[in-house]
């Protein structure tokens, strides 16, 4: 069967489908298709890596593996730390970042609370 034969076939099996049946058929797919990538996207955010015990990190400042329980951060650069929903959390690159378990943890490690992060 060549490429020809095969668009053939095709051209004559979307003819007998009516035009209506076509366009819902094709709503559905896509709408589940997106339902289903949301829902996939959303199962993958949080999942983090385990607290481990404290390490020590370039300079000697104490670092915590990233866990989805961590909601302290700070750069190794920094004097100020953040929680993890604060904009100023989002500016440090990853590479740079610092995860506490806790303020206290951060406190104790020399960092600041930030003055323009709500909850600190």
């Amino acid at each position: 069967m060549s490429i020809a034969d095969t668009r053939e076939k095709c051209k004559t099996l979307l003819a007998r489908i009516p035009r209506d049946v076509l366009v819902v058929g094709l709503i559905i797919v896509a709408s589940s298709i997106s339902f289903w990538l949301g829902y996939a996207s959303h199962q993958t955010v949080g999942q983090g890596r385990e607290l481990s015990s404290q390490q020590a990190g370039a300079g000697g400042t104490p670092q915590i593996e990233s866990s989805s329980m961590t909601q302290i951060v700070a750069s190794k650069y920094g004097t100020k730390y953040y929680l993890t929903s604060c904009s100023g959390a989002d500016r440090i690159s990853e590479k740079n970042k610092v995860y506490f378990a806790s303020a206290a943890a951060a406190l104790a490690a020399g960092y600041a609370p930030a003055s323009g992060c709500k909850g600190l």
